[in-house]
């Protein structure tokens, strides 16, 4: 599956994985998760948590910070203010105009997946 350049898409993409999103509920509880916290005490290999983490990190979602020989995941505030951004664009009570989208024939035209 091709990459798609929509950072909106991208940070969209990434939080629907249900292992991501436990991580980024974790992660939002505040301060920076280790890496090997997120391994502890669940199902998932070291292998599929960091493959999680670099997608959450290639989307927006986290920054990282080395320490010593663990690396630190923190939620990014700016991708949390442009996720509640992007949520308010589809609720007709907040007032705010959405950029223009393709309507879904245009999209199912040029072949794009939804």
């Amino acid at each position: 599956m091709a990459r798609n350049s929509d950072t909106d898409v991208q940070l969209l993409t990434a939080a629907a994985d249900p292992t991501r999103l436990r991580m980024l509920r974790q992660l939002a509880l505040g301060g920076a998760v280790c890496a090997c916290d997120f391994t502890s005490g669940s199902a998932l290999s070291q292998p599929t948590v960091s493959h999680h983490l670099r997608v959450l990190r290639d989307s927006g979602w986290v920054s990282t910070e080395r320490r010593g020989t663990w690396i630190w995941y923190s939620l990014r505030p700016e991708a949390a203010q442009r996720f509640e951004r992007l949520a308010a664009t589809l609720s007709p009570e907040t007032g705010l105009t959405p950029r223009r989208l393709p309507v879904l024939s245009d999209v199912s035209a040029s072949g794009s997946d939804a």
